[in-house]
């Protein structure tokens, strides 16, 4: 369950407001060095650590130069003695679209090891994963590269109760998740007092989720649009996911 809920998390930052009316900014605001650390806590206890940063490459796609995303997520306090899990997850993104070329991933859960990989072709509209070749009917993310594209968004004619919708590919295929804006809140954090925005992902009811789950997120209302929280609501207790530290960002929080 941690695993999927670090997933979750990453995939839910990336998914905050996507649609064919809205266009990607002149420039990134994110930069290399910058690094975000996360909490996850189940009720008050701490059951997981993530962490998401930009890094430099110097490998190239499809002749380009890239940005390299690494995100990880591992389990806290007693978690680690009853299912460690210490999982790791790689984007490779288009300096100017910030669209995926390569996502891998690599889970330690316990005893359970694994390994995967996804090449991304944009202009072909499909990815090829160790299982198989994949058609989607757009522009696709992995849950890496959706955070980062989407920070970058032109966001500033949303309406409350506005809806939008992106695909992603995870776990050997590609689906869409529709997000509804929600509002504008002030959050406390450990990093205190945060304006942000806020908006409710769907969410598909099964072996985590109520049938009436809820689930929100809060985005900061400046030029940095980083995640500060994410609540939910599962089938025994609540997750909350919050910010903890924010290091080498572009513009002042």
């Amino acid at each position: 369950m941690i695993r999927k809920l670090v997933l979750l998390f990453l995939f839910l930052t990336g998914q905050t407001a996507f649609s064919q009316g809205l266009m990607s900014g002149a420039e990134p605001v994110f930069k290399v060095g910058e690094k975000l650390q996360y909490r996850l806590r189940y009720g008050f206890i701490t059951a997981a650590e993530a962490s998401i940063r930009v890094e430099e490459s110097t490998a190239l796609f499809d002749n380009k130069p890239v940005f390299h995303l690494i995100a990880e997520g591992r389990t806290a306090g007693t978690f680690n003695v009853f299912y460690k899990v210490r999982n790791r997850y790689d984007s490779y993104i288009d300096q100017v679209t910030m669209s995926p070329y390569l996502y891998t991933e690599n889970i330690r859960e316990a005893n359970y090891r694994r390994s995967d990989q996804a090449r991304f072709y944009q202009d072909e509209k499909k990815v090829v994963s160790k299982k198989g070749t994949f058609k989607s009917n757009g522009q696709t993310f992995d849950v890496v590269s959706a955070y980062y594209f989407a920070r970058n968004l032109n966001i500033s004619k949303l309406s409350q109760g506005d809806k939008f919708s992106m695909n992603y590919f995870l776990d050997d295929g590609i689906n869409k998740m529709e997000i509804q804006y929600i509002g504008k809140e002030v959050v406390k954090t450990a990093l205190g007092l945060i304006r942000c925005i806020k908006f409710s992902p769907s969410i598909q009811p099964g072996r985590i989720f109520r049938k009436n789950s809820k689930l929100y997120l809060w985005i900061t209302d400046d030029a940095n649009r980083i995640p500060v929280k994410a609540h939910v609501e599962i089938l025994v207790g609540s997750v909350t996911l919050e910010l903890i530290s924010a290091e080498g960002l572009k513009y002042s929080l």
